[in-house]
């Protein structure tokens, strides 16, 4: 019971921190619409007629969603790396709950922040020519869940290894472009070499990226879809939870031996 409430208090205060932050809410909404529109528009009429089954613009959205995601549950775990150096940190250590609930909770935190932040986007789906299907909602939200919660645990896993913000913010940038650009979401991955195939079968951004695609575009892309996709979304779904538990466990496995 005591660790429930630590898991939630701990959530809680960095859902708080997020939402009185309006210029950081503003750029986690604007970002990933930038790309969108600059991306999807620059790229759509040299791509989109050629090799694409679907409107260029409604391919990228939901890899935009993704993006979206990770970037957010990334850097929301940079609290932990904040809160040791201004040493919030250690007044939470000397509480009498354990290390890995403070750990969870920071890592749930992240993972809900970043899922509502994929909610909210899904809101822009008509603005691009994307029916969504009221049944299709509760199985986004899922992968985004799942999605989420596997960035988190590796952004939680690295605040938990370095020691200051400089360290983890150029950790992070090295972690972020490869795992989005190999995503797929710029790009069908089933038409690209046979090196870049086995590097982005490790990448749970793919995962992600296929699902939601599935998910979002299907009432409206139809067959055309079907050479774009890389797995069942149920597969998609599955690599996502073994990842994010292996990832959240070694996570909290780090904090707890190195705060």
């Amino acid at each position: 019971m005591r660790a429930a409430t630590a898991i939630r208090t701990i959530a809680e205060r960095e859902l708080l921190r997020y939402v009185r932050d309006r210029g950081r809410v503003f750029v986690t909404v604007f970002q990933p619409l930038m790309f969108l529109v600059v991306f999807g528009s620059g790229l759509r009429s040299s791509l989109a007629r050629s090799s694409f089954g679907v409107d260029y613009i409604s391919f990228m959205y939901p890899g935009t969603v993704a993006m979206s995601i990770m970037s957010v549950s990334f850097f929301s775990t940079i609290s932990t790396v904040w809160d040791r150096e201004f040493g919030f940190l250690k007044e939470i250590m000397v509480a009498p709950v354990s290390r890995t609930s403070i750990a969870l909770g920071k890592t749930f935190g992240a993972a809900i922040i970043a899922m509502s932040q994929g909610l909210l986007l899904l809101c822009f789906a008509p603005l691009v020519g994307i029916s969504l299907r009221p049944q299709v909602i509760p199985a986004a939200l899922v992968i985004m869940l799942l999605l989420a919660s596997a960035t988190a645990g590796i952004g939680l896993l690295v605040a938990s290894l370095v020691r200051t913000v400089e360290n983890f913010g150029v950790i992070m940038n090295l972690l972020v472009f490869p795992m989005f650009f190999l995503s797929g979401a710029f790009f069908p991955l089933t038409a690209v070499p046979t090196w870049m195939k086995i590097v982005s079968s490790a990448n749970p951004m793919a995962y992600g990226v296929d699902a939601l695609r599935q998910m979002l575009l299907a009432p409206t892309a139809g067959s055309g879809l079907m050479p774009l996709l890389l797995h069942p979304a149920s597969l998609d779904a599955l690599y996502l939870l073994a990842f994010s538990s292996v990832f959240v466990s070694c996570a909290v496995l780090a904090f707890s031996r190195r705060d």
